[in-house]
């Protein structure tokens, strides 16, 4: 790894110590290579704010930006984002008073854009990435969260076809926290996808915010905890997340 990577990788390692709102494998949660439970309200409550198919302008209500606000004041209270906050204002990347960051993430996370195909704000990088979209009906794009994974689940809105590996991935373990897999939903087909399982919401914020902000790149890999993983993050117009989501390469030897 280049050197940013070990000092980004020694950052998130701590950002995984301290996630104290994660859950454990077979003991919080249950991977039957298929179903998760429990979840975090404020985050929730966002999930069904959007309307999916791509192309479609989203039109943002004034209770669906104070809920907005709410989940971003809830993060910035844990001790995960004050991290990953403190680490981007000594990079001269972050705003150093807390209202400046929080003003960053909206931007980064929730400002509305266009995104391929479509003339009018149709999509912004929490949507993607958090609840996922839809395109021409008939394909998944993004959607790389647990919990909405879980909750659709629930609702009877997907059919999970399995895990997916090819002849380089290491193999799923239900013990762990990342799994590629393939799934339907709204009509639509996720080929493939890959997901952390059981992490807070918070954990994955700072996480791909960190990537977002710190590096030029749109692949950046980091070493926590078991796993070696590559981080993807595609720009918009580089001022907006437009996906990011984990590919795990390797576990480690512990």
């Amino acid at each position: 790894m280049i050197e940013g990577d070990r000092e980004l990788s020694a950052l998130i390692q701590e950002l995984w110590d301290n996630d104290i709102n994660r859950l454990r494998p077979g003991i919080d949660y249950r991977i039957s290579l298929q179903v998760i439970l429990t979840s975090f309200p404020s985050f929730i409550s966002l999930l069904d704010n959007y309307e999916s198919d791509t192309g479609e302008p989203e039109i943002v209500t004034p209770e669906e930006e104070l809920e907005n606000h709410k989940f971003l004041d809830s993060i910035l209270k844990t001790p995960t984002m004050k991290m990953a906050h403190r680490y981007l204002v000594g990079k001269r990347l972050s705003p150093e008073d807390t209202a400046g960051f929080k003003k960053q993430l909206y931007h980064i996370w929730f400002e509305l854009y266009a995104r391929r195909g479509s003339s009018k704000p149709d999509s912004s990088g929490f949507e993607h990435v958090f609840v996922g979209e839809t395109r021409g009906g008939h394909t998944v794009i993004g959607f790389h969260n647990w919990i909405q994974l879980y909750l659709q689940e629930k609702l009877g809105h997907i059919d999970y076809k399995g895990y997916r590996v090819n002849a380089n991935s290491p193999q799923p373990d239900e013990n762990k926290h990342i799994m590629a897999l393939q799934f339907s939903w709204k009509n639509g087909i996720k080929p493939k996808g890959s997901i952390f399982m059981g992490v807070s919401p918070e954990f994955e914020f700072a996480l791909y915010t960190l990537c977002f902000l710190t590096s030029p790149n749109e692949r950046v890999k980091v070493s926590f905890s078991v796993y070696e993983v590559e981080i993807v993050c595609h720009h918009h117009n580089q001022k907006h997340i437009s996906t990011t989501y984990p590919v795990l390469v390797r576990y480690l030897n512990v």
